[in-house]
């Protein structure tokens, strides 16, 4: 707003140990990033208002009361290092080029330990760095994978931006057994261990993206400067532009002029908030609006779930009903027991209300029921559970909002007002959606997607296993559940069903112990039978089996809950969302699902998604890891999917299954955007190298290896435009983000992932190939360039590696060394992809040519040289004496003009 950022939260994990050094290093570290930022947007944008949260684990003192604040919607988090970045600053950035993040990573030791500056520069510089990924969606100009490239030039450069940035190059690691930087023939670049030394006075002005360490690097990269040649990530996944080519054209600076006069700028403004108790008002609707007969029922069921095993431990809770009218059926009672939660769930509605729904007075009935506790309603949950429509809810819509309670909203069926949803909106809380179908188990795993968003995962619910089907009559519902190592503490098996008569159940653990109808309480009027294993349960395979002893088909269901089994352990968690809340056909979504132990991510795990919409069939996903297509990194963790066949409009509700037989974690460093490591600088002309980056301690690695279980409700979201009937093709291929090229046996080969005919499902009909030896000609010239006959090449299926070799006959000059290479795929009514990365082939060994300028060569070469001459010399001298005494003088002439 007017060019300041207002309202930017940042959250202390409740497990950091305290620490008043921490918050004044924040504010330190953000209002030096305010005036470096104002600068570097050259007048548009600066920060003006932040709110710091400090856990409850810390000292009460007089700080505010957070009214929709929490750690897990944060901008930016402080929290124990993510372990493959040691204490690298980072942003998890799952999107696309332009689109946001999720949030900042800084480490405790980061921020109080003034050494690490040296490394990554100073805090509110390395703020800026990471608020660009964040808030803008550009990439970093460096590549640890690929430091160095080869020219048009032939020359072979660092990876950066901008090039006018000097430097040496020095050989670090033990590998460099020929004692210097030396050209790897079969790629044409440094063998590994060489490394790019800066200067640590410069005069080139940037850029951020690449290292906001140095003194001079005040802008980020435009379009006058940007080094489209290097192989990052930002040219990469923003098509070459600059950074500041993408930042410019964010809806941050529409209608935002600069300001021109910099005294204006003030430094931000600073809240310390502080949540002590959570306290939450189920607010339910028991009207006969909602379809279906069985809704008192289902609702009971879930919210009796949410009571008995979801809510952490030491939450308030109060109960509120309405139909036309409102009811309180408990004020708040803190949860200190077993017994209490119980008595709590005594309370629930076991009859239905009137025909008509009055949002509004369940609403002003809970706060008054959270009021009541201490007076203020600031930083309160109500849960909101409705499907009928109300007409008059705009009357309180305003003093709803306001009133500093986060509000999740639960939304019935597709007679639901479209404005229940905006309350959830404006006050950051959860929404979901459940299907009319209520005799599945989609309420019982909404409930369960409700936990504290304070970060403690530790006193967390997790949901381990939601299982729902029709089952004939004397048929079976049998499935096998892993219960991992990071869980097992109060886990709970909930089964559920529909008619009269209670199913057969049998559950055996890993051990063969079995427990059936007898070990479970039942309760027969509203068909729920709960078993508690004692202690912590056992590692490994449980077997479940509901059997219908009833004539008639009915829907049984199965749900698993557990909490971590150790304090110092993480959790084994999965987090779903959509890339967007509304969405508008015929445009694409795309579904990511984050699994991850603490911070460490989790590979190899089977994700699937149901979507399932108002009305119609849910629609099922298998989402990939992959670096293809909708993913943008391969082995982070986060698994996606393009979504864009919708059977209609409406809401939508998205639950994710995870589970791995057995998992595995990544053994090299992530491609997340994060801080550079600088390795060293030179100063006066002498190399002050920093310490190495710390290893990873392989110990500290070891996660569930047993594999594991996850379920979890992802929230929902709304479609329009959907046309009626049948509708033409019109989604593309996806793009291709990975291609690669090689040269071998004076061949171009080429492998990517195979898109799919339409974005990342199905088959492609075909392939385009197209050859430059320039990217930016490829970039916005495609069908102007060298075309390469690909008729041979039949698509695989989407998902699956192509590989393509090809000669390229065209580049027949001895001049040309590199050959660049894009590819378009099309469907089979001619719908082309986005043009893919542009990919860099090597032909041959180019010649060693530095640039004086930059003095880009090492030391150690120098040295060597410097010896090597003089050995020549001297062999040269000693070799002239002892011919000049056996041939005469003008042979000892002619023989040292040779050697010379």
């Amino acid at each position: 707003r007017d060019g300041g950022y207002e309202g930017l939260v940042a959250a202390v994990h409740p497990r950091v140990p305290e620490d008043a050094e921490i918050l004044a290093s924040i504010q330190e570290m953000i209002t030096e990033a305010s005036f470096y930022l104002f600068n570097a947007t050259r007048g548009r944008a600066h920060f003006r208002s932040v709110k710091i949260l400090i856990p409850p684990t810390w000292t009460e003192k007089s700080y505010e009361t957070p009214k929709h604040e929490s750690y897990d919607t944060a901008d930016v988090i402080v929290a124990p290092p993510y372990w493959k970045h040691g204490d690298d600053p980072y942003t998890l950035q799952p999107g696309a080029c332009g689109k946001m993040g999720k949030y900042i990573h800084f480490t405790p030791n980061f921020l109080v330990n003034d050494y690490l500056m040296d490394i990554y520069g100073s805090r509110g510089r390395v703020f800026v760095h990471e608020w660009a990924h964040l808030r803008w969606g550009v990439f970093d100009e460096y590549d640890s994978d690929r430091p160095f490239y080869v020219t048009g030039q032939n020359q072979v450069k660092v990876t950066r931006c901008s090039s006018d940035l000097t430097g040496i190059y020095v050989c670090e690691k033990k590998s460099c057994t020929e004692g210097s930087c030396v050209i790897n023939k079969l790629t044409g670049l440094f063998k590994e261990g060489c490394a790019f030394i800066h200067e640590r006075n410069q005069t080139a002005v940037s850029s951020i993206m690449y290292m906001q360490s140095l003194s001079s690097v005040a802008e980020f990269c435009d379009e006058h400067n940007h080094n489209r040649e290097a192989p990052n990530l930002q040219n990469r996944m923003c098509d070459y532009r600059s950074t500041w080519e993408v930042i410019k054209n964010s809806t941050d600076f529409k209608n935002n002029s600069p300001v021109t006069n910099p005294s204006h700028i003030t430094p931000p403004s600073f809240s310390l908030l502080q949540k002590r108790d959570r306290v939450i008002c189920l607010v339910l609707d028991i009207s006969k609006t909602i379809a279906g007969g069985n809704w008192i029922n289902r609702l009971h069921q879930a919210a009796e779930l949410y009571l008995l095993q979801i809510v952490e431990e030491n939450s308030y809770v109060g109960i509120v009903t309405f139909s036309h009218i409102g009811e309180i059926k408990t004020h708040v009672r803190q949860i200190v027991s077993d017994d209490v939660r119980k008595q709590l769930a005594s309370y629930l509605p076991a009859a239905a209300g009137s025909e008509r729904t009055n949002v509004c007075a369940g609403l002003q009935l809970a706060s008054e029921v959270i009021r009541k506790k201490d007076g203020n309603i600031y930083g309160s949950e109500i849960i909101l559970v409705t499907g009928g429509q109300d007409s008059s809810m705009k009357k309180c819509f305003s003093d709803t909002i306001n009133s500093g309670s986060v509000i999740h909203t639960i939304t019935v069926g597709s007679s639901a007002a479209e404005e229940i949803e905006h309350f959830s909106k404006e006050t950051g809380g959860l929404k979901f959606f459940v299907p009319e179908r209520l005799d599945y188990s989609d309420l019982l795993d909404v409930f369960s997607g409700i936990l504290s968003r304070s970060g403690d995962t530790f006193n967390q619910s997790i949901q381990i296993e939601s299982a729902s089907d029709s089952i004939g009559g004397y048929k079976q519902l049998r499935r096998t559940v892993t219960i991992d190592s990071t869980v097992g503490r109060e886990t709970f098996f909930v089964a559920t069903w529909q008619t009269s008569e209670l199913p057969e159940i049998t559950l055996s653990d890993p051990s063969g112990k079995s427990y059936t109808n007898k070990d479970f309480d039942i309760d027969s009027i509203f068909h729920v039978a709960r078993l508690q294993i004692p202690g912590i349960a056992e590692t490994g395979e449980w077997i479940y089996t509901l059997t219908n002893i009833h004539l008639s088909p009915q829907v049984l269901t199965m749900i698993v809950t557990s909490r971590a089994a150790n304090s110092t352990i993480p959790v084994v968690a999965v987090k779903a969302h959509m890339s967007k809340d509304t969405n508008d056909y015929p445009n694409p979504m795309v579904v990511y699902v984050q699994a991850s132990q603490g911070f460490s991510p989790i590979l190899g795990a089977s994700v699937t998604a149901i979507i399932s919409p108002e009305n119609g069939d849910p629609i099922s996903l298998e989402l990939f890891d992959n670096g293809a297509g909708s993913d943008i990194v391969k082995n982070d963790g986060i698994y996606s999917k393009y979504l864009f066949s919708f059977p209609g409009n409406g809401r939508y509700s998205l639950k994710v299954h995870v589970q791995a037989n057995r998992t595995t974690v990544p053994q090299t460093a992530m491609l997340w955007s994060h801080a550079m490591y600088i390795p060293g600088y030179v100063e006066n002309g002498k190399i002050k190298m920093n310490p190495s980056r710390p290893s990873v301690i392989k110990k500290d690695l070891q996660i569930g290896r047993e594999g594991f279980h996850r379920t979890a409700a992802g929230g929902s979201f709304i479609i329009s435009a959907v046309p009626v009937g049948p509708y033409a093709d019109v989604f593309p291929p996806c793009k291709i983000t990975d291609l690669d090229a090689r040269i071998e046996d004076n061949k171009v080969v080429l492998s990517w992932t195979a898109p799919g005919d339409d974005f990342d499902k199905g088959q492609a009909a075909g392939y385009e190939i197209r050859t430059s030896e320039t990217p930016l000609e490829l970039r916005d010239n495609f069908y102007n360039t060298t075309f390469v006959n690909a008729s041979s090449l039949s698509p695989e299926r989407a998902g699956y590696k192509e590989i393509f070799a090809f000669k390229p006959e065209a580049f027949t000059t001895e001049n040309i060394t590199i050959i660049y290479v894009a590819i378009q795929a099309t469907d089979e009514v001619f719908l082309h992809s986005e043009l893919s990365n542009i990919a860099q082939a090597i032909m041959f060994i180019p010649p060693m040519d530095y640039p004086t300028s930059n003095m880009e060569f090492s030391i150690s070469t120098i040295l060597l040289l410097v010896f090597g001459l003089l050995a020549v010399v001297c062999l040269t001298a000693s070799t002239t004496l002892c011919l000049l005494k056996k041939k005469d003088k003008k042979t000892a002439l002619e023989t040292t003009a040779k050697l010379l």
